[in-house]
């Protein structure tokens, strides 16, 4: 029995053909993707913005198993893609976001931003001075669950040395130890 009102197939059974965004609360069910470009919400909807697919970054989409990552998402791990700022833009609820700032765990020791609804207090994306004109933005909060499979599919793991003991490597995944970006995000 599904928690959901309505039945929905699961991710792995939906259409890979089309766009799928599963109706999840009030709010969050007008959310597209393109050829173009893509919506991600914040769970209760008051925040939406939208990335084109011309500003990922290079092998940007990746799990990270850092120690902040464990704490900022209350998860294991977190599903992350990078995306260059100016093809990232609110729609709505810019002024519905919280920031947290903290130069004590980033590996840069720069400060790094984290962009939270105010009222439903999902992390949309956090930035950096480590890495300017670049936001990095939750898989789990793209839309189109579709995309999860496809253009947003992780490339890498980072900081593997700081995963639990009992989740294993994802199959064609590169695995690192540490702090994959670093070199790459100084040369855009």
């Amino acid at each position: 029995m599904s928690h959901h009102a309505r039945e929905e197939p699961s991710v792995r059974d939906a259409n890979k053909s089309k766009p799928y965004i599963p109706a999840l609360s009030k709010g969050t069910d007008d959310g597209f993707s393109n050829e173009d470009e893509a919506t991600a919400t914040c769970f209760c909807g008051a925040v939406q913005l939208v990335f084109g697919f011309k500003g990922l970054i290079p092998e940007g989409n990746f799990l990270c198993h850092c120690t902040d990552c464990h704490k900022i998402h209350s998860s294991m791990f977190a599903t992350n893609f990078c995306c260059m700022d100016k093809y990232v833009r609110y729609t709505r609820g810019r002024e519905n976001l919280t920031e947290f700032s903290t130069t004590k765990t980033p590996v840069s020791g720069k400060a790094m931003v984290n962009h939270f609804c105010k009222t439903c207090g999902t992390l949309m994306n956090r930035t950096g001075e480590g890495f300017p004109g670049i936001n990095v933005l939750r898989v789990g909060t793209v839309d189109d669950f579709n995309l999860m499979e496809t253009k947003l599919k992780p490339q890498v793991q980072q900081f593997t040395k700081d995963r639990v003991s009992w989740l294993e490597d994802v199959p064609g995944v590169k695995k690192v130890e540490g702090f994959h970006y670093w070199h790459k995000v100084s040369n855009l």
